[in-house]
């Protein structure tokens, strides 16, 4: 007896990883296959949900995700009053429950989707999780299967927490299921410091696929440096809380 593989479901627990932003008709399922396959080959497979065409589900292969675009007005409202951007519809990109090895291909699979319903509405994605805007031409333009974690991934510098210290984190670890990481240094320091100690750290811990408890050691050979997990809070400098691991070197 052949054992069929249940279908990724969206998760409740994990916003989308994508607003889009557009005025006028929302680009069809039908263009979106085109410029998906024409652009990273294919096929893409789409599913709209019985009675709502706005919703569907794209696959391609063993990646897949959620749209639905526009959303409802009651869900988009106050969403767009947030972003305080000038368009007057949104749609929403959402990744599937997935397996830490999974993860890292359903989010680029979403940036894929996100990118080309950007394009083709000509409008404006928001990456949720590192707040960050993407107008058509702010997209890179890389082929399907090449990762980059900085695509993904914002440093943010914050002079403001404590008197004699910068604190320097990280938003977008949290699209893979993984803890955020930040580190404190005097001011006065260099920042690119703390920007490539919390870059590296983030590579070891998405290879990891599992956010270390608070005391374990971890080696950037491309630093040369070890650094420690030496605490553990939660914080919500994005507006939402999330879990901070703290990193600090030797």
């Amino acid at each position: 007896m052949r054992i069929r593989k249940k279908t990724p479901k969206p998760s409740a627990n994990r916003p989308p990883l994508y607003f889009i932003g557009y005025r006028g008709t929302a680009p069809s399922a039908e263009e979106i296959k085109a410029w998906y396959e024409q652009t990273y080959g294919g096929p893409l497979a789409l599913r709209h949900e019985e009675g709502a065409p706005e919703s569907w589900q794209a696959s391609h292969g063993p990646w897949s995700a959620y749209v639905v675009m526009p959303l409802p007005a009651s869900h988009a409202g106050e969403i767009m009053k947030q972003l305080a951007w000038e368009h007057e519809l949104m749609g929403a990109v959402a990744p599937p429950v997935a397996t830490p090895r999974e993860t890292p291909d359903m989010v680029l699979f979403a940036a894929r989707l996100a990118r080309g319903l950007t394009l083709l509405s000509q409008g404006t994605a928001y990456d949720v999780t590192t707040q960050a805007y993407r107008n058509p031409s702010d997209w890179q333009d890389r082929p399907l299967t090449e990762f980059v974690l900085d695509d993904h991934l914002t440093l943010t510098h914050d002079d403001t927490s404590r008197p004699d210290h910068v604190w320097s984190y990280s938003l977008g670890l949290s699209k893979f299921g993984l803890d955020e990481l930040e580190t404190w240094q005097h001011k006065g320091l260099p920042e690119q410091t703390a920007r490539e100690l919390l870059a590296e750290s983030a590579r070891e811990l998405l290879s990891l696929g599992h956010s270390p408890k608070v005391g374990t050691e971890l080696f950037l050979p491309t630093l040369g440096r070890t650094v420690r997990i030496v605490n553990y809070r939660t914080a919500a400098p994005a507006g939402r809380m999330l879990g901070f691991r703290e990193l600090r070197i030797g």
